[in-house]
């Protein structure tokens, strides 16, 4: 089996995605063993937390603006989305707020507001979905710019 990311020629964890025209010649597929049935059973799941809609890209965002990033994911039951920073949950304070709707049994939407964004709030950001069933996660870099006139 090769993976998804392997096939389309570039991405991977944290990457920007399609190849944008580079040629990787040398990529080697990756290839994922045979799993055993409980395994197979655990990860593969059919009513398992997966993320189907999240931000995909890079932001560079300047001081003083908000910061906005979106997850959405299923599953039966509706997975629950926690957010992260450099791999640390992050909690409610006066300047990060977390907005989430419902939908239907099995999907769950969510955005994740930093207003304003300081210094501070460079870096890695990930949604993880889960339920009994599974976890999935979404990777998210931020970085700031300063503006010189």
């Amino acid at each position: 089996m090769i993976s998804t990311e392997a096939q389309k020629g570039g991405g991977g964890r944290g990457g920007r995605g399609r190849s944008r025209g580079r040629v990787f010649g040398s990529r080697m597929p990756i290839l994922i063993p045979n799993r055993n049935p409980a395994s197979a059973h655990y990860y593969d799941n059919k009513d398992g937390a997966k993320i189907v809609k999240a931000s995909h890209f890079e932001l560079d965002y300047m001081l003083g603006r908000k910061i906005t990033f979106f997850c959405m994911a299923t599953g039966f039951p509706r997975p629950e989305i926690t957010w992260l920073k450099d791999g640390i949950e992050l909690y409610h304070h006066k300047f990060f707020q977390v907005h989430e709707w419902p939908v239907g049994n099995d999907t769950i939407k969510s955005k994740m507001e930093i207003d304003p964004a300081t210094q501070k709030d460079a870096g890695y950001y990930e949604c993880q979905a889960d339920n009994q069933y599974a976890v999935d996660r979404r990777g998210f870099r931020t970085d700031y710019v300063m503006i010189s006139y």
